[in-house]
């Protein structure tokens, strides 16, 4: 629709063209991934976010084209539906305004303006609102028959109807909304009674700021302490300034009618206008809070899931603790458990000479390569004990984050891995691949279990999966997938396949080996010509007869490397390894109707770096051996630290011990910052200076400024 197409440009600062190819391609059932990777031609080069926005729009414009016919359907349905509301229904594609012309038509309860309507004192409240009336109580009296008792009777019901009327005007919505989104307050108080049960709430029992400067962490705590019922939340301007600008819209002149009129705008503002407005822009609010509390989480799990692998190595996954011991596993290149048992090395056993042989003996049986332990219980005490063990061969020490590792050891996906294990042997089995693949093993896990956000539990439930599937899809695309050996978890995120086709694949693999190609894949049940094309050119096939199988070259632009090749007299694989072949190429010689510059200047990258992972390289990191608890912290002392988690008011470090550490976002850099985000990540190694420590309440105030 060439309406919704322009409304979409204008509002994202995108061409109307660019806005009609991308969502025809969607509309065609091509995936964001897709579009954003193999249809730059299409849509000029738009990148994920853009089309995500995109398709946002395209989707709340078709929710109010459906609203739009039910309103139309309702209207007519009473015979109240002219040729000129029919119109303007028609061309508004505002949501808030669509209601505000609905709201006089919307099917009420029985209000008191109803009730007023049906003892006859319309007309009475008409000739109120004209405000030409000077004997009111004369007026009024003509009106008492039937249910109305007396003149008072009928100038309160009058009253109803005036409130109502100013209580559905466009205008008078229109300026109480300009007032709340110019001088709003929120205000927070405590509930009676409750100071000392809700006291993690004590920053907010008297608060009051303007609604418009309130940050998104402090709506959404308040939010969280109304609906645990220790808060009462309001949001209003100043009373005063609201009744003057109603007066001003709805008083006509100084007669005795008019002092009627005044009372009716204060019952209706009270009543009606305040409380729906309020609700509204609570709504309003709490979605702005919301957007922002999910941008951190996405940002976030996008850090963590493109967290730095280490490949395909052998593994000592350790999940510390104390009286249980350490459970220890040892996994092969694959990720494949061969052995697992428990070790002591901590009070109360302290069986630490005994533990020790025993991972020698481990890391020298298996042929370890590498050790990842938890940083949880007793981790600083676990790497201490490993780091200082003597092994036949170098073998590295890291520490993973656990973050989700309990859920997912308790999980219907960890009980079909390992049906014969308990949680806590899968619980390191998880800590050992997320160190070779952290993107493989974190699919497992519910995106919102992982913990690495603010009130991720306090914000809209279905805006959140959302926007952590599209973060996990655009990841494991990104990336690019091995298709013999990916889970169906991780397959079920590839574009165009989900759930069915990822377990058919795997079903497929088990029955008849592994794929040597990727046209193998069409024989996939259920794999279509579409779910083909939208999935090929993120699936990698290792030691395939073709080697662009293990690119990111899409099958359908085969042809264009394979006469690259022709023109060169070598073959495709010759063309990959030599880079003054490549050099020589005139890439406009290429261009077609169906080929672009982009897409060839993508190939040609792909032809350089052929299935190259995009993360980065993982390095080691060591704490302060000296810095165990707490208690060990002082004022002043510089520290290496690892970000845990971004929020938007700052950022939480590990510096070795259990507790995390804030840097509050005025303490990040020397300079002014607007969002943590511009100069940490997760996952970073940081340096930070300790400002001051409360061991009482277990809290820790860090720095990273270098004055």
């Amino acid at each position: 629709m060439p309406v919704i197409n322009k409304l979409i440009a204008s509002a994202l600062g995108i061409t109307e063209p660019q806005i009609t190819q991308t969502i025809k391609l969607l509309d065609e059932g091509a995936t964001i991934p897709f579009i954003s990777r193999y249809r730059k031609e299409a849509t000029g080069g738009l990148d994920e976010v853009q089309i995500a926005s995109i398709k946002d729009s395209y989707d709340k414009l078709k929710e109010l084209i459906k609203r739009k016919e039910t309103i139309l359907k309702s209207i007519e349905e009473q015979d109240k539906l002219t040729a000129e509301l029919k119109n303007r229904i028609e061309e508004c594609w505002n949501a808030q305004e669509l209601e505000d012309i609905y709201l006089p038509y919307k099917p009420k309860r029985q209000t008191r303006a109803e009730i007023a309507r049906k003892k006859g004192l319309e007309p009475l409240a008409k000739l109120l609102m004209a405000q030409q009336v000077f004997d009111v109580e004369a007026k009024a009296k003509t009106f008492v028959k039937g249910d109305v008792k007396n003149s008072d009777d009928a100038l309160n019901g009058a009253c109803d109807i005036i409130a109502e009327w100013i209580n559905e005007s466009e205008a008078a919505r229109n300026t109480i909304r300009n007032l709340f989104s110019h001088e709003a307050m929120i205000t927070s108080k405590v509930v009676k009674g409750k100071e000392e049960e809700g006291d993690k709430y004590r920053d907010y029992f008297d608060l009051s700021e303007r609604l418009s400067r309130c940050s998104s962490h402090r709506l959404l705590a308040m939010r969280r302490g109304e609906s645990e019922g220790f808060l009462r939340v309001t949001i209003s301007p100043e009373e005063e300034h609201a009744l003057a600008r109603l007066d001003k819209i709805f008083v006509k002149n100084n007669t005795e009618a008019a002092g009627y009129v005044e009372d009716a705008i204060t019952d209706s503002y009270k009543r009606l206008l305040k409380p729906s407005i309020e609700t509204e822009f609570g709504a309003l609010s709490k979605e702005k809070a919301d957007e922002e509390a999910i941008r951190v989480f996405v940002e976030n799990l996008r850090q963590l899931l493109l967290a730095a692998p280490l490949g395909q190595k052998r593994i000592l996954g350790i999940d510390p603790g104390y009286r249980t011991g350490c459970k220890l596993v040892c996994l092969d290149e694959q990720g494949t458990l061969l052995h697992n048992e428990a070790i002591y090395p901590h009070p109360p056993q302290n069986e630490k000479d005994k533990a020790g042989r025993k991972v020698v003996k481990l890391v020298t049986t298996y042929n370890i390569d590498a050790i990842a332990i938890g940083n949880g219980t007793a981790s600083r005490e676990t790497e201490h004990f490993i780091t200082n063990l003597r092994y036949e061969k170098d073998v590295k020490v890291f520490v993973v984050s656990e973050n989700g590792a309990s859920i997912y050891s308790a999980s219907k996906i960890a009980r079909e891995e390992f049906p014969d294990y308990d949680v806590t042997v899968r619980g390191a089995v998880s800590i050992g691949r997320r160190l070779m693949d952290p993107l493989a093993e974190l699919v497992k896990i519910d995106p919102k279990s992982i913990g690495v956000g603010q009130y991720q539990h306090d914000v809209d439930q279905s805006k959140l999966k959302k926007s952590l599937d599209q973060t996990v899809e655009s990841c494991v695309n990104l990336v690019g997938v091995n298709v013999n050996t990916a889970s169906k978890h991780l397959l079920t995120y590839v574009s165009g396949l989900g759930p069915t086709l990822a377990q058919n694949i795997v079903d497929y693999r088990t029955e008849h080996g592994l794929f040597r190609s990727r046209r193998e894949l069409k024989k996939v049940p259920r794999m279509g010509e579409k779910a083909f094309e939208q999935c090929a050119g993120f699936l990698r096939i290792s030691d395939a007869e073709n080697p662009l199988d293990n690119s990111a070259v899409h099958p359908e632009s085969y042809y264009v490397v394979e006469q690259m090749a022709k023109d060169l007299k070598c073959s495709v694989g010759e063309l990959i390894i030599n880079k003054e072949l490549k050099k020589s190429l005139d890439l406009n010689k290429y261009i077609s109707d169906k080929v672009g510059l982009p897409t060839l200047n993508d190939i040609m990258d792909e032809l350089d770096k052929p299935g190259r992972d995009p993360r980065k390289s993982i390095k080691t990191f060591e704490f302060d051996p000296n810095i165990r608890t707490i208690e060990d912290l002082r004022e002043g002392m510089v520290l290496p630290g690892i970000v845990t988690n971004v929020t938007n008011f700052g950022c939480f470090v590990d510096v070795g011990i259990k507790e995390n550490g804030l840097v509050h976002i005025s303490e990040l850099a020397d300079r002014f910052i607007s969002d943590p985000t511009e100069v940490v990540s997760l996952h970073q190694h940081v340096e930070v200076r300790v400002m001051s420590v409360d061991v009482s309440r277990k809290r820790v105030q860090l720095s990273m400024k270098k004055g």
